[in-house]
């Protein structure tokens, strides 16, 4: 016996929306970049700072750019295929 199933395709509008989360993540991950790095600039010199914490804060910060970055070329894609299936 053959089942066929039938796929489910979200209404573009649907699609659009989550684009436009994806969009609002990577802006997030762009703000928590700049905040890491700014901790990072404020405990730059100071006695008490643990000396590896710049070098993992700018770690942090350099992979939230590129969280930002794939989430941002994730939305371009959802947001180009649900204007192709509209």
């Amino acid at each position: 016996m053959v089942l066929e199933s039938t796929r489910v395709i979200a209404p573009a509008r649907e699609l659009l929306d989550r684009a436009a989360g994806l969009r609002a993540d990577a802006d997030l991950m762009d703000g928590y970049a700049r905040r890491l790095l700014a901790t990072a600039a404020a405990l730059a010199g100071r006695a008490a700072a643990p000396a590896p914490a710049g070098p993992a804060l700018r770690r942090q910060a350099a992979a939230c750019r590129t969280a930002a970055g794939r989430l941002r070329t994730a939305a371009e894609a959802l947001a180009a295929h649900a204007r192709a299936g509209a």
